[in-house]
């Protein structure tokens, strides 16, 4: 096409096309791909190097829930984070025994019982208070109810027990039980030979 030869009203018809036509692969360059969808997505890989440079903990959420296994998790987060991670408790679970509320420890084992776990517990716990056991009670595995049934122990220092340990993971020594609120030195000494960390 000789551009020489078309009227000049011609010639700023197709110049205001081409200018058109380039404004609009501009426009939508910007709105449509080239322009919007790079500043969405910088700022994400940034955000997913820093989330997997955190420290993590590890725990192992079993029992009574829908997909009991091995769940990573930021610090600071709680038991109940765990349990809604592994879906949620199951009808059949007894979350009265857990202290949804405690915080998490790395390589801490969230136990979540069932109903009929529990009275199975209650029907293989050690003979009632004042009776004496035919081995000692393993302090980091004994239920609320098997606690209770220990001599000077009722059932409010039982669950204080159980939430120390959730909260603070596995006892290694009789001697820790010190921190747990409500129990002193008398009260560790009457228990030694009985429990075992």
């Amino acid at each position: 096409m000789d551009l020489a030869r078309l009227s000049p009203s011609r010639r700023r018809l197709l110049a205001a096309g081409l200018l058109l036509v380039v404004a609009g692969a501009l426009l939508l360059r910007h709105v449509g791909g080239g322009g919007a969808a790079r500043p969405a997505v910088a700022p994400l890989r940034p955000a997913r190097a820093a989330a997997s440079s955190r420290p993590q903990l590890v725990v192992d959420v079993v029992g009574a829930v829908r997909r009991p296994g091995l769940y990573r998790l930021r610090p600071g987060t709680r038991i109940a984070d765990a349990v809604a991670l592994a879906g949620g408790s199951t009808a059949r679970a007894e979350l009265t025994l857990v202290n949804l509320a405690a915080p998490l420890a790395d390589g801490e084992q969230v136990v979540v019982p069932s109903r009929s776990s529990v009275g199975a517990a209650i029907a293989a716990s050690p003979p009632a208070a004042g009776a004496s056991p035919t081995a000692p009670l393993d302090l980091n595995t004994a239920t609320p109810e098997q606690l209770d049934a220990l001599p000077g122990i009722g059932p409010a220092t039982a669950a204080k027990i159980v939430a120390f340990r959730q909260a603070h993971g596995a006892f290694h020594s009789v001697d820790e039980l010190d921190a747990v609120p409500g129990i002193g030195p008398s009260r560790i000494a009457q228990l030694k030979g009985l429990v075992l960390p």
